[in-house]
């Protein structure tokens, strides 16, 4: 998942109310922030935020259980849970929120730097995460709100939640940065290429095409 941030970005500044479609390039790297600092930080390599993730998870799990939270059992249900309630928010936060239309230049400038460069630079490896200060951020607030929606359970299904986005995060980078393996991985390169050079409007899942199937965005067949 892509950074936001409340400053102008320096690509994108005179974007219409409705942009053209971008064509992807496979080489490059869009300049997002004029301030130095910034551009330098909406970069991360990507084994940062994905062990961060795996560290919260393996945390949660752990302090969930040695301080009387949850029992194994109920420990791995609650994590199904969680790791089952990611897949939704995965697929919701790419539909509704990274894909939002662009009806002012506004918005057109804040999708583009939340995942419109993505989109245009699908092959920089450097942007296919949030940097570490994002990450850090991103995993306490999970804690917080989970712990004062779930109380006790909070461990467990944080734990669940935190290794889907985890998974997610490598899945995508390995979609983006190698090649499509020849077993049955490919329909994960597949579906989310269909996403980026075909049927934007469809194919939302990423770690799984769940609730593509369950809603109906999946891919037309005959654009395969």
């Amino acid at each position: 998942m892509q950074p936001v941030s409340t400053e102008e970005p320096a690509v994108a500044s005179n974007l219409p109310a409705t942009p053209a479609p971008v064509r992807p390039k496979h080489k490059g790297s869009a300049q997002l922030f004029q301030n130095p600092i910034l551009e330098r930080l909406s970069h991360t390599h990507i084994a940062l935020p994905v062990g961060i993730f795996a560290l919260t998870t393996v945390l949660s799990l752990y302090y969930g259980l040695t301080h009387g939270f949850m029992s194994g059992f109920s420990a791995f249900g609650l994590f199904l849970l969680g790791l089952f309630a990611f897949t939704f928010v995965e697929y919701a936060v790419h539909r509704y929120l990274y894909h939002i239309p662009a009806t002012s230049p506004a918005r057109a400038k804040f999708q583009y730097t939340l995942h419109g460069v993505h989109h245009e630079y699908p092959k920089d490896k450097t942007r296919l995460a949030m940097p570490p200060i994002v990450t850090v951020f991103v995993a306490s607030l999970l804690f917080f709100i989970f712990r004062l929606a779930f109380g006790s359970y909070a461990f467990g299904l944080l734990a669940g939640f935190t290794f889907g986005y985890a998974t997610y995060l490598f899945v995508h980078y390995a979609i983006h940065a190698y090649s499509p393996p020849k077993n049955f991985l490919k329909v994960w390169w597949t579906h989310h290429s269909q996403h980026h050079y075909r049927q934007d409007e469809v194919a939302f899942g990423v770690s799984s095409t769940l609730w593509d199937h369950i809603i109906g965005t999946m891919p037309n067949k005959k654009a395969e």
